[in-house]
C-alpha cells in the first residue's frame, strides 16, 4: 500500500518571458490518494487543475511557495523531475510534447530502463512492448516514428497510456486525457488506464472537465476544484450533479 499526500500546497506560475510578478494559482490544496483509488478532479477552466498536475510532476514554471507533497512519507518537492518518476510518479500530459529524432521504441526502452534500474532483455522487451501496443490498438509503425511527431491528438493520448502501462508507477496523474478523443479512442484509452490499475493497484488522479471518461474509469472520489483549491468532495454521484447543474453551485 502506497500513499500520496498533498498538504496545504500553494504554487505560483512564473511568466515565461521573465517579466511581471509570479501569479498565485494554487491556494492550499489538500488531497490524499491511496493505492487502488481513483480520484477525479473536476472544475472550470482556469481553476488550477493542470497547475496541480505540473506541480506534482515538477515543472520548472511552477514555484511551490508553501506546503508539501509526500509519496510514502517522503517529500517529492525535494526531488528532481526524473527522481520523482523513479520514485513512482507519472504524469500523462494534456498536450504531449513532440520529440523529433527520437523513435518511440527507443524512448520507451530508455524510460523503462531508468525506472526499473536496468535495461529489459531485448527479446522480452519486444514481447512486452508489442502486447501493450496491441492492447491500445497502436499500429506497429509507431515504434519507428519520432515521439508524438505528426501524431493526431488521439494517437498522442494512446502513447501516453502506453507509457503508463509499461512504466507501472505507484500513482498516475492523468491531465485531461479524454480531450480530443472520439468515442472509440476514449474507450480504448480508458481500458488501458483500467488495465494499469488492475495490474499494479496504482492510484489515479483523473483531471477532467467532463463526466464521459468517468463512465469508463470509475472514480471512488470526485473533487470540485475552484480558485486554486478543492472546494467540495463526494462520490461518483457528484460527477452526475456537475454534469446536470454545472459548477456555479460550488463557486
Amino acid at each position: 500500500m502506497s500513499t500520496l499526500e498533498i498538504k496545504n500546497l500553494h504554487a505560483q506560475v512564473i511568466p515565461t518571458d521573465g517579466s511581471g510578478e509570479p501569479k498565485p494559482i494554487l491556494k492550499g490544496v489538500n488531497l490524499t490518494v491511496n493505492s487502488g483509488e481513483t480520484h477525479a478532479i473536476m472544475g472550470p477552466n482556469g481553476s488550477g487543475k493542470s497547475t496541480l498536475a505540473y506541480a506534482i510532476a515538477g515543472h520548472p514554471r511552477y514555484e511551490i511557495t508553501e506546503g508539501e507533497i509526500l509519496l510514502d512519507g517522503e517529500n517529492i518537492l525535494e526531488m528532481d523531475v526524473d527522481e520523482r518518476a523513479r520514485a513512482g510518479m507519472f504524469l500523462a500530459m494534456q498536450y504531449p510534447t513532440e520529440i523529433p529524432g527520437v523513435s518511440s521504441a527507443n524512448f520507451m526502452r530508455s524510460a523503462v530502463t531508468a525506472v526499473r534500474g536496468q535495461a529489459p532483455k531485448l527479446r522480452e522487451w519486444i514481447k512486452e512492448l508489442n502486447a501493450a501496443r496491441e492492447a491500445l490498438q497502436i499500429d506497429k509503425s509507431f515504434s519507428e516514428r519520432s515521439v508524438n511527431e505528426g501524431f493526431s491528438g488521439g494517437e498522442k493520448k494512446r502513447h501516453e497510456v502506453l507509457q503508463l502501462d509499461l512504466l507501472k508507477p505507484k500513482f498516475a496523474v492523468m491531465d485531461e486525457t479524454d480531450s480530443g478523443l472520439d468515442v472509440d479512442a476514449l474507450r480504448i484509452v480508458s481500458q488501458g488506464i483500467n488495465s494499469y490499475q488492475e495490474e499494479t493497484n496504482g492510484g489515479i488522479v483523473m483531471i477532467t472537465h467532463y463526466k464521459r471518461i468517468l463512465n469508463y474509469v470509475q472514480p471512488d472520489f470526485v473533487h470540485v476544484f475552484a480558485d486554486g483549491r478543492i472546494v467540495t468532495t463526494g462520490g461518483a454521484e457528484l460527477a452526475d450533479k456537475l454534469e446536470a447543474d454545472g459548477y456555479d453551485q460550488f463557486l
